[in-house]
C-alpha cells in the first residue's frame, strides 16, 4: 500500500500578481511576481509526497533549466523519477498566472507535456503496474489517457483521473476510472445532458465533484452526501484543487474510508490556499491531521 503513480504535467507557474485584472487592451501595474515548479501532475505528485505518499512520476520535460528545476523539486521531495523523460528541441511546459481580486487566470503552454504518449506510458509500466492508485489529469494528450484508462481496466490496477482542464474524455475512459474528481464546470463538460445530482446518482462512490467553498459531493446509497470544506481565508488558490486530489489518493492509498478521505483532501486544500504557490503552499501530513482534528 501507500504507492501512487502520477502521470501527468510539469509546467513552471510564472505568476504575475496585480490588485486588479486586466480587461483587453489595459495595461497595468503588477505588484510582484513568483516563479516555481507546477503542472497538475506535477502538484498532485507533490502534495502526495509531502504527505507521506511513496510517489512515482510519469511524464515528459524538456532538456532546459526549468527542466532543471523538476528535476531538484521531486528530489527534495523523494519522488522517483526513473520515468520522468527530458527532450530535447522542446520546451519544458509552462503556466501563465494571473493572481488578482482573490482568485486566478491561467495559460498553459504544453511544451514537452504534448509529448507523454502511449510511448512514454509502455516505458513506466513496470512501476505503473504496481502502483496501489494511477492518477491522471487533462495536461496530457487526451488519447495518452484512454489508452492509460484501457490498459489499468484491463490490468485491475485502480485509477483516479481528475479531468482539469475540462476535455473531451470518451465515456469507455470514465468507466474505466475508479474515480473521477471534477469541479462542476468540469462535471458538466462531461456529461452535458445530466445534471450534477443525476451524475452521482448514476456513478455512486465514483464521481466526486468539487465544489470550492461548499466542499465536495457523491453519492451512496441513493443519496447525496456532501462533506463540508474548511473555512480558511485565502492567500492563492492555485494549486488548490491538485492538493485536494494528492491527499485525497494518500488517504485512500492508506485504507481511509471514503468519507475520511474526502476530509482529508478537503483539509489539505483549506490549508494550501493560505500561502503563495502551488506547491509551496502545500500542507504536511501532521498539518492536515490537526486541522481535521479540529473540526471532529
Amino acid at each position: 500500500m501507500n504507492n501512487i503513480v502520477v502521470i501527468g504535467s510539469c509546467n513552471l507557474d510564472i505568476t504575475v500578481l496585480a490588485n486588479k485584472r486586466p480587461v483587453a487592451g489595459e495595461t497595468i501595474l503588477g505588484t510582484g511576481l513568483n516563479m516555481s515548479p507546477g503542472g497538475k501532475g506535477a502538484n498532485q505528485a507533490v502534495a502526495a509526497a509531502k504527505l507521506g505518499a511513496q510517489v512515482t512520476m510519469v511524464g515528459c520535460i524538456g532538456n532546459d533549466a526549468y527542466g532543471d528545476i523538476f528535476e531538484k523539486t521531486f528530489a527534495n521531495y523523494g519522488i522517483n523519477t526513473d520515468y520522468l523523460i527530458r527532450l530535447d528541441d522542446v520546451t519544458t511546459g509552462t503556466a501563465h498566472i494571473t493572481l488578482a481580486e482573490g482568485d486566478n487566470s491561467i495559460i498553459v503552454i504544453m511544451g514537452a507535456n504534448a509529448h507523454v504518449d502511449a510511448t512514454v506510458i509502455d516505458h513506466a509500466w513496470d512501476a505503473i503496474k504496481e502502483a496501489d492508485l494511477v492518477l491522471v489529469q487533462n495536461e496530457i494528450p487526451l488519447s495518452t489517457i484512454g489508452y492509460i484508462a484501457n490498459r489499468c481496466q484491463k490490468e485491475q490496477i485502480p485509477l483516479l483521473i481528475n479531468p482539469a482542464p475540462a476535455g473531451d474524455l470518451k465515456p469507455e475512459w470514465l468507466a474505466a476510472a475508479t474515480y473521477i474528481t471534477p469541479n462542476e464546470h468540469e462535471l458538466a463538460s462531461l456529461y452535458p445532458h445530466m445534471s450534477t445530482e443525476e451524475v452521482l446518482l448514476h456513478n455512486e462512490e465514483k464521481v466526486i465533484v468539487t465544489l470550492g467553498k461548499e466542499g465536495v459531493s457523491y453519492a451512496k446509497d441513493g443519496h447525496i452526501k456532501t462533506i463540508p470544506a474548511f473555512v480558511m481565508d485565502p492567500v492563492d488558490t492555485t494549486g488548490a484543487g491538485d492538493t485536494f486530489n494528492g491527499a485525497f489518493a494518500t488517504a485512500i492509498v492508506n485504507g481511509k474510508s471514503l468519507e475520511e478521505a474526502l476530509r482529508f483532501g478537503n483539509a489539505a486544500a483549506a490549508l494550501s490556499i493560505t500561502r503563495l504557490g502551488a506547491q509551496g503552499g502545500m500542507p504536511t501530513r501532521d498539518e492536515v491531521m490537526s486541522l481535521v482534528s479540529t473540526k471532529e
